[in-house]
């Protein structure tokens, strides 16, 4: 089946789609290349704004989910009334708990030795069924050329079917971008903070944060030090590009479009997840 439609976020692609339409894709994932999805929120956009190369992995993920409660407001408000949120970590444990259903092996990579002990730990306990076929905690370092093609031969030897890749952003989304052509035939998930969340190593924000999409203050409070740099800047800015995207849907303007993309100088997306 094709892949989801995308559709123009302050100028990044971001697929208009569900769970249920995203573990579809991934179940009919051709053989020939990595399937590639990114989890998209406000940080993640917005960083891509800024960065080209990072621009140019989220727009070649096959999928780009609206991770954040703001991106779903945004694609609401700019013509697609009923989208969904598509939360890493519940696309993970749906995944997960419907293994026997899918028939799929899954594959940790990222994050801390202890972390991932945990997680293995807790999806035991919420989804029994699960396959895990390997896990890995890469140092946090660039691996060599040599360290890269032994983690994707341990990969390839495990026979997962789904690689959930917790490295954080950017580093997941370029490098699922750098080594999807070698890993054929398998799906390779950035989900950044489900480690965490579904260990239980962090807390989630409360439901009625995460509807009112504050789960950004929530997390500024667990760790200001870290993070206040990223929402006093990407958030403003978010909320004037956004605003100015709306105004100009609303006047019937089409805003910044694929066509506009292949133009020097225009801010607008690639639907092409072929690249």
């Amino acid at each position: 089946m094709p892949f989801p439609h995308k559709a123009p976020v302050v100028g990044i692609g971001v697929s208009t789609t569900s769970y249920e339409e995203v573990l579809a894709a991934l179940r009919t994932r051709p053989g020939d290349t990595g399937t590639t999805v990114a989890v998209c929120n406000v940080h993640s956009l917005m960083s891509a704004r800024r960065d080209p190369t990072l621009r140019t992995a989220i727009e070649r993920c096959a999928i780009a989910t609206p991770d954040g409660v703001p991106l779903v407001w945004a694609l609401r408000w700019t013509g697609y009334p009923h989208q969904q949120r598509v939360y890493g970590p519940e696309l993970m444990r749906l995944a997960l708990t419907q293994s026997a259903s899918l028939g799929w092996k899954h594959y940790l990579y990222g994050s801390s030795p202890a972390t991932l002990a945990k997680l293995t730990a807790a999806i035991a306990d919420f989804a029994p069924a699960a396959e895990i076929v390997g896990s890995v905690s890469p140092p946090f370092r660039p691996l060599t050329a040599d360290e890269e093609q032994t983690a994707l031969d341990e990969i390839k030897a495990s026979g997962a079917d789904v690689v959930w890749v917790g490295l954080g952003m950017p580093k997941q989304e370029l490098w699922i971008d750098s080594v999807k052509d070698r890993l054929p035939g398998i799906a390779l998930v950035g989900v950044g903070a489900a480690f965490d969340f579904l260990a239980g190593t962090v807390k989630q924000a409360p439901g009625w944060m995460q509807r009112a999409g504050l789960e950004w203050l929530y997390r500024l409070i667990q760790e200001p030090r870290r993070l206040w740099r990223r929402y006093i800047w990407n958030n403003p800015s978010f909320v004037v590009l956004l605003a100015w995207q709306v105004l100009r849907t609303k006047i019937g303007d089409r805003g910044p479009s694929s066509d506009d993309e292949s133009r020097p100088g225009q801010d607008g997306i690639s639907t092409d997840a072929s690249r």
